[in-house]
């Protein structure tokens, strides 16, 4: 039963990537700029511009160039068969047809305008930094959201639960990049005597003797930012939920029943109370990959976000839409795995 739901969603998954492909292509080739001019600059001759073209197979048709695209990201695909194109596929011969093979292969994201690097190489040194930076985030808007959430029930109509619903507005009324201003200013100017932290800076560092070494202390602040409106979030969302728990009759047969406060709030209450919390904590999770792209360019930190509005400056669309394709696969794999972990979490609901 699991792996005919698993399957299903993953077909509807892939038909949405489908999708996704096909407006990322179509929106990035209608934007203005010429990416063989950005490349090339401003005074480079005709002659120039037209070999760049050519190279990245800008003078084709956007019909062509469409299906050109769709050839490289399939992992079953059509190429000539030379070995230049073995070297740049890595693929696994299927079928040959004369000159032409049917091949395996990896989705091909093809390279940066800009560097001529491979944008799956791009992707691989940022992305996890953009990972570890968003579930930093996650996890401390999670415990600290859940935490506030659950006191603020249980104390409903006290000081602690409205300093709470005020925290939980505060936060979700401060857009990221406003937030982001004014952490860097308070904590990495005003107070960075006391706090030991920066306005910038990235995960890793340099040092001379010892190579590329972890600061986790430029982790603090974009960490603080981007978690700060789920955490809001969560806070609100825990809080109506518990409430809710707390009033329904089984809460009223455990108190009956002389269960202690610990068990009725926390293995009762909070446990039936998930199910919202769990479908917050899914979308937002990859909500802050891609809202990171703001709060690691005010941070000035070397993640996915910085290096995507770097190349859409430039107009490096492989890089801009390979990181949007990215990101829109871990947003399908997210809501696969937690339409199936609410089957776990909450035993009335089935998987059909």
């Amino acid at each position: 039963m699991i792996w005919q739901y698993a399957t299903r969603k993953l077909l509807y998954g892939l038909a949405v990537m489908a999708g996704i492909v096909v407006v990322v292509f179509v929106l990035f080739n209608i934007l203005p700029g010429d990416p063989a001019r950005m490349t090339m600059g401003q005074r480079a001759d005709v002659q120039s511009i037209d070999a760049v073209r050519k190279e990245f197979g800008l003078d084709k048709s956007k019909t062509v160039q469409f299906f050109l695209y769709i050839n490289d990201l399939s992992p079953v695909s059509y190429h000539d068969e030379t070995v230049a194109n073995k070297e740049k596929y890595n693929y696994v011969k299927l079928i040959g047809l004369n000159n032409h093979v049917l091949v395996l292969k990896w989705p091909y994201l093809r390279k940066s305008y800009q560097t001529k690097r491979d944008v799956t190489t791009i992707l691989a040194e940022t992305l996890p930094n953009t990972f570890i930076l968003a579930t930093t985030a996650m996890l401390f808007a999670t415990v600290i959201g859940i935490c506030l959430g659950v006191t603020s029930a249980v104390h409903q109509g006290t000081w602690i639960d409205r300093s709470a619903n005020a925290f939980a507005i505060l936060g979700i009324s401060a857009p990221s990049f406003f937030a982001g201003i004014v952490i860097a200013w308070v904590f990495g100017f005003v107070l960075s005597d006391y706090t030991g932290l920066s306005m910038s800076g990235s995960l890793y560092s340099y040092d001379p003797f010892k190579g590329e070494v972890m600061t986790w202390r430029n982790l603090w602040l974009p960490m603080l930012t981007l978690g700060l409106r789920p955490l809001a979030i969560i806070t609100q969302l825990t809080r109506s939920a518990m409430l809710d728990a707390l009033s329904q009759d089984y809460i009223r047969t455990a108190r009956a029943k002389g269960l202690g406060h610990y068990a009725i709030v926390y293995k009762h209450a909070l446990k039936n109370a998930l199910n919202p919390i769990i479908t917050a904590i899914s979308g937002w999770f990859a909500s802050l990959l891609a809202g990171s792209f703001f709060v690691e360019y005010i941070f000035g930190y070397n993640g996915l976000g910085r290096a995507t509005v770097a190349a859409l400056e430039m107009s490096d669309f492989p890089v801009v839409m390979g990181s949007v394709l990215c990101i829109a696969l871990i947003f399908v794999v997210i809501n696969i795995l937690v339409d199936v972990l609410y089957a776990f979490v909450d035993p009335r609901i089935k998987l059909v």
